[in-house]
């Protein structure tokens, strides 16, 4: 994931999509859907969110994925399961919370990535970059699904484009909310429930979002 041109410079480049699935026990089943959809849309990373206990199960699933998603260009990155992300083939981690990022770059650094959502102050996001982060992402729900205002999204957004070159990943929660973030300086923009739902599938989803990531002056 490429770092952030100067703020001097006229011109940035386009921002590039982040797909998040839904959690899944069973993401080989997930292979063909992802390397479509990153196919049809310029995808930078797939972020997989894990569920159930059955270890092997989970690393079989992620060795027929990940080799599915890279191909098609995109990165594979596990959210908040760093220890399966050598023996599954994938390209890095995506961990919540600076504690739990702490802990875990190590394990990841410098041969994968290692990503860092949950920031719930400006603090915890330059501690996430003096310890390591590749990238910081704002506006991701939590657990329950709630996160803050979208205008405050926005607020954190700008104020890293302007501050910091390490690159920040936005969180839309809807199609309408990709080019705001995009024009607030977002490196990324994460896409998540609301494309998988779209009736004329995921492929078709991402290009509307593509769609949206045009900005004036984009480096193409």
């Amino acid at each position: 994931m490429a770092t952030r041109q100067q703020p001097s410079e006229p011109r940035r480049p386009a921002p590039r999509l982040y797909l998040v699935t839904a959690p899944t026990a069973e993401p080989a089943r997930l292979a063909d859907t992802l390397a479509d959809a990153a196919g049809a849309a310029d995808v930078a990373a797939v972020l997989v969110p894990l569920t159930g206990d059955d270890e092997r199960a989970l690393l079989n699933g992620l060795k027929v994925l990940a080799p599915a998603v890279q191909s098609a260009g995109a990165a594979l990155l596990l959210d908040g399961r760093p220890d399966l992300v050598a023996r599954a083939g994938a390209d890095g981690a995506h961990l919540i919370g600076i504690d739990d990022f702490s802990t875990a770059v190590a394990s990841l650094k410098p041969q994968r990535i290692a990503g860092c959502g949950g920031l719930s102050t400006r603090h915890d996001a330059m501690l996430a970059v003096e310890a390591g982060a590749d990238y910081v992402m704002f506006g991701e729900p939590d657990e329950n699904g709630h996160r803050p205002s979208f205008e405050a999204v926005l607020e954190r957004v700008e104020w890293w484009a302007e501050v910091f070159e390490i690159p920040c990943v936005g969180y839309a929660m809807t199609l309408d909310e990709i080019a705001p973030l995009v024009a607030a300086g977002a490196d990324f923009i994460a896409v998540g429930v609301f494309t998988f739902d779209d009736p004329r599938g995921l492929a078709a989803a991402m290009k509307d979002c593509m769609a949206r990531l045009v900005i004036p002056g984009a480096v193409q």
